[in-house]
């Protein structure tokens, strides 16, 4: 998985790509789970949720109902990198629990260490730009890809964002089928 996801950020026509690339690789990015316990909690979640919101996408755009124009670049960005902020995020933590003997042990898992707290969507969007340009339609489809997961007074913004850039509502789309329908 790690080399198709390199192989695809490899192809994008951006300077500063191969600056982003080594941040990743020298990250947790590749390691990481998707969540604590909801999507993809486990080692290397993170990279395969990332893959299947890329797969998912692009059999959207094949006909999405609406015209949208736009470039390999940009679904590859929007998709591959919209959950960036969770690099370095999640830690391991211990705690007990019994086994299947019933004898209590110290068992792993995964909690969140967020040294850089500035939202979710936002912060993808800043980690990004960092290395890379985005089109303002790469900001707002990363910044508004947890759709109407985002808290209820935000919905007129994230209304707007999607008449403005429907490609916001597809990545919405895919990032939701990717976590529910094959839970990575």
């Amino acid at each position: 998985m790690k080399e198709r996801y390199l192989e695809l950020l490899r192809t994008i026509k951006r300077e500063g790509i191969e600056e982003l690339i080594k941040y990743l690789e020298s990250s947790d990015f590749f390691t990481a789970p998707a969540s604590t316990k909801f999507h993809g909690d486990y080692e290397g979640g993170l990279l395969e949720h990332s893959l299947k919101v890329y797969d998912i996408l692009c059999e959207k755009l094949k006909n999405p109902g609406i015209e949208i124009n736009v470039t390999e670049d940009t679904i590859k960005i929007v998709a591959l990198l919209h959950d960036i902020c969770k690099t370095n995020f999640y830690k391991i933590d211990y705690r007990n629990a019994k086994n299947a003997l019933g004898v209590w042990e110290k068992v792993p898992y995964y909690t969140i260490e967020d040294t850089i707290p500035y939202g979710h969507g936002e912060k993808s969007v800043m980690m990004i730009t960092e290395y890379i340009k985005l089109t303002g339609e790469e900001k707002y489809a990363i910044r508004w890809h947890m759709g109407f997961s985002e808290p209820k007074e935000v919905y007129n913004s994230l209304g707007l964002a999607i008449k403005k850039y429907p490609l916001v509502l597809l990545v919405h789309e895919a990032d939701l089928e990717a976590t529910y329908f094959f839970n990575t």
